[in-house]
Parts: structure tokens; sequence; C-alpha cells
């Protein structure tokens, strides 16, 4: 396995392959719960070939709206925190596995830009939730560029921080 803390990280692909590695040989299925990516996670998933023995499906929650009915975040919960926040990633990935038939979820809301940011949450915060059999785990990132930039990095952290999370 290369080292994922090294000054390189690894190509998502690389990283989805490793990651696809893993969840095969345990028969393990993911399923993707993404905001502020539009599906580029389950992409970078179903890009790889046989990715159906390991992904099993992907929730683009783009619209409040769309967390509440699609994975169950409570309307309440996005009112008090924010779409972009710890509970709702939790909420969101807590959601992927319920309305689905995965073992492991990865969740992902932030502000992608150019607009939409505050002083709390400026552009480039993205909160992650990734559920695992060992348990729920959240953190934050704020990264740096333009739109593309900032959900290329969220595609790269998400995959890279759920590939050490299982191993």
């Amino acid at each position: 396995m290369p080292d994922l803390l090294s000054n390189q990280e690894p190509s998502a692909q690389l990283v989805c392959g490793l990651v696809a590695d893993f969840l095969s040989k345990k028969q393990w299925m993911l399923a993707t719960a993404e905001s502020c990516t539009g599906g580029l996670i389950a992409a970078a998933c179903t890009d790889l070939a046989g990715s159906s023995l390991w992904f099993e499906r992907g929730f683009v929650s783009y619209s409040n709206a769309a967390k509440t009915e699609l994975l169950g975040v409570p309307a309440k919960l996005i009112a008090q925190h924010g779409a972009v926040s710890e509970p709702v990633a939790r909420a969101m990935a807590t959601g992927a596995l319920a309305h689905s038939h995965a073992q492991v979820a990865v969740a992902v809301t932030g502000v992608a830009g150019p607009g939409g940011g505050s002083v709390d949450k400026p552009v480039g915060t993205v909160w992650f939730g990734w559920a695992t059999p060992s348990g729920l785990f959240s953190e934050s990132q704020h990264f740096a560029g333009d739109r593309a930039a900032v959900r290329a990095a969220t595609v790269q952290h998400a995959l890279t921080r759920l590939l050490a999370l299982l191993t």
C-alpha cells in the first residue's frame, strides 16, 4: 500500500482502487451522500470496472429538501446548524446507510464557491462524515482554489480518509 502520509498524495483513482479492493475482500458495499460534489465521489467509484461488486448507490442531496427526503436528515437539524455542519454531515452518512444496503458510507457537504461563503463558513469549507462498521467519524477541511479545485480536493480527501478508516 502506498504511504498515504507522504508529501505526494496518491491520485483519487489509486485510492479508490484500494478502497475497492478492501471492500471487495470484506464483501461490503459503499454508499455516498454528496452535496457540494454533486456525485463526483460516486463517479470516481463507478469509473472503476467491476464497481458493482462494492459500490451500492449514491445520493446527490444538493438541496436541504433532498437531504431530508432522501437521507432522513431532520429539517430542524439543518435549520439549527446549517447544511454545512458536522451534525448534518454525520446525519447524511447515517442516512446513506439507513437508505441503502451498504455497510460503509461517506458524506460530504460544503461551500464549493465561488459564492455562498460566510465568515463562519468561507468558500472551501467542507464537512465530511464516514459511517463504517467501526463507527461514525466526521471532520472539516478547508480547501483553497476555485470551485473545481475545492470539489476535486473534497473527492480526494473523502476517499483517502475512508481508506485510512477502513484499514
